[in-house]
């Protein structure tokens, strides 16, 4: 007979402040934006932006971010609340689809708390042998996804016996997040009515990644293609656009912002907006898109401006997760 090994699925997101304030997202800042995937560079081009990161963005730039963490914070971070329900959901599904063989969910994100590494460690010490390890990106990105793998790999390098290791890569085509992210704007859209157009503004990163090879700017048009197609929506029904980039290089276009400002000029009065990138609300869906964003729309001539809620822990993206479990780790697990 078979050993049945102890088995843990990490669902992995990118992390959160602890608190809404300066010096908790002075600590948040400096571990994100220290990862050589989140901003590339060598030799004196590192030198220079870790000088301009420890001398200017750390001593400026929390204290006005910490202002738009307290704005959308309640009890907890949202993308925090938000993991603990996609957790807690995915655990309930796998555990009526696998019964006593289900494997134990976990929280963890790339940078703060709960962290990836310490999890990995406390893993071990309870004996788990296995794990399937979910990042929360649809589409794969070197800045996002390949941390996940970057802070796997450093950890097995300090294991004697190593764990058996599975990453989902990606989804960003996968039949149930299409299905899902359909089901969510044809919900809201059942209870708010149409708009003129439906714009998906995903995450940018530097058009200079994308250059280099980065897959994420084709996957993000890909599930576009796919979500029109499967709401049915006519060319001219949507747009594809990129938010949230930083610093002065160029990054993915077009940008969701200056995108704002220009439609109402062609007749776009009413819209609706989605982000597919975002398995979790947080801050840049909750206060960059569906409030900085709506004041540049409104500000342009816009009459009506909607935000469409990311998945979060909605029943379509806790069976796309199962589902991936299944997929991903089935050999490990026997269905009911």
């Amino acid at each position: 007979m078979r050993e049945q090994l102890k088995t843990a699925v990490i669902l992995v997101n990118l992390g959160t402040p602890d608190k809404p304030d300066a010096a908790s997202v002075r600590r948040y800042l400096n571990e994100f934006l220290s990862d050589q995937r989140v901003v590339e560079g060598k030799g004196l081009r590192r030198l220079l932006w870790l000088a301009v990161l420890k001398g200017i963005i750390l001593r400026l730039r929390p204290r006005r971010v910490a202002k738009a963490y307290a704005s959308i914070w309640e009890d907890d971070s949202p993308m925090r609340k938000v993991l603990n329900s996609q957790v807690a959901g995915l655990q309930l599904s796998l555990q009526h689809r696998f019964a006593a063989d289900a494997p134990t969910v976990y929280a963890a994100m790339t940078y703060g708390s709960p962290g990836l590494t310490p999890l990995l460690q406390e893993l071990v010490k309870n004996g788990y042998k296995r794990l399937l390890v979910v990042p929360l990106y649809p589409q794969y990105s070197a800045t996002t996804t390949a941390p996940v793998y970057d802070q796997l790999a450093d950890f097995q390098r300090g294991c004697r016996e190593v764990l058996d290791i599975r990453v989902v890569k990606s989804y960003y085509d996968h039949p149930d997040y299409i299905a899902a992210l359909a089901e969510s704007v044809r919900s809201y859209r059942q209870q708010h009515g149409e708009a003129d157009r439906l714009l998906l503004s995903y995450h940018g990163i530097p058009q200079e990644y994308a250059d280099k090879g980065d897959p994420y700017p084709k996957q993000c048009h890909r599930t576009s293609e796919l979500l029109a197609e499967a709401l049915g929506l006519a060319d001219n029904a949507w747009m594809t656009t990129f938010q949230s980039r930083f610093g002065p290089k160029q990054w993915l276009q077009p940008y969701t912002d200056k995108t704002l400002e220009k439609l109402p000029e062609q007749g776009i009065k009413s819209l609706q907006i989605a982000c597919p990138a975002f398995s979790a609300d947080c801050l840049e869906t909750l206060e960059e898109i569906a409030i900085e964003n709506r004041d540049v729309f409104i500000k342009a001539g816009g009459d009506e401006y909607n935000y469409i809620p990311a998945l979060n822990a909605d029943a379509g993206f806790i069976n796309l997760l199962s589902q991936l479990v299944a997929e991903q780790a089935g050999d490990w697990l026997q269905e009911r």
